[in-house]
């Protein structure tokens, strides 16, 4: 999973698995579920992010390894 932020657009893309998207589907006013050809989530992006969500942190929990090891 990888959480990608543009400022440029304040849009945040959250890509859920690495599988090509085939559709995609506005599920909210902003807020776009990309799915693979057979329906399963692929990847969700959230439009005027900042309006929408907390940017400021990310809170992590019962992730399944230990978070020392994230990138930053």
């Amino acid at each position: 999973m990888r959480i990608e932020y543009y400022a440029k657009t304040d849009s945040l893309y959250i890509d859920l698995a690495d599988r090509p998207s085939a559709d995609s589907k506005e599920i909210g006013d902003g807020i776009v579920l990309d799915v693979d050809a057979e329906g399963r989530p692929v990847g969700l992006d959230i439009d005027q992010a900042s309006k929408h969500l907390d940017l400021r942190q990310l809170d992590l929990k019962r992730v399944p390894f230990p978070v020392e090891h994230l990138a930053v």
